[in-house]
């Protein structure tokens, strides 16, 4: 048991604040993300005291996180989502415009189905690459692919409806 400890401490100290930061976008809420979080190592640690092991052990993460994450949003019915990154917006646009501009883009966000946003979130702000995407959210790389294409879009046309 002292080697699945420690195999855990581990895998936790490497993908915890990732997985808590993807988890805070997909839910809006730092502390549920916190609670989702600690729930998907928590399978993790049950799952590797049954001596599972996994290939690419940070996509076994990530889906489970997805997966968490969606069925807190059947059960809610409402998610909030927030920006994609926490970059300082670029000089020129004054503070208020700025605002404006990220409240856009969060409501043209919480308009996308969490199927779509799923995917545009981990290519977007874990900068996963398409095959990555589909092995976290069991999903086939043309599936991935066209999720990706249409949320794209329907960003595009929600932001533009929007402003």
């Amino acid at each position: 048991m002292e080697r699945v400890d420690e195999e855990f401490e581990a895998l936790f100290s490497r993908y915890e604040e990732p997985i808590c930061s993807y988890l805070a976008r997909m839910t809006g809420d730092l502390p549920r993300a916190q609670e989702l979080a600690q729930e998907t190592f928590l399978r993790a640690y049950r799952a590797m005291a049954r001596g599972e092991t996994w290939e690419n052990p940070r996509a076994w993460l990530y889906r489970v996180a997805s997966r968490l994450a969606a069925n807190d949003h059947r059960r809610r019915k409402l998610l909030q989502w927030v920006p994609l990154g926490d970059r300082d917006p670029a000089p020129g646009p004054s503070p208020a415009e700025a605002t404006a501009a990220r409240l856009d883009f969060q409501a043209a966000l919480n308009r996308l189905p969490p199927r779509y946003r799923a995917p545009l979130l981990l290519a977007a702000v874990a900068d996963y690459r398409v095959a990555e995407i589909a092995d976290i959210l069991g999903l086939g790389s043309s599936a991935v692919k066209m999720r990706l294409s249409r949320a794209r879009e329907m960003l595009r046309r929600a932001y533009d409806e929007g402003r």
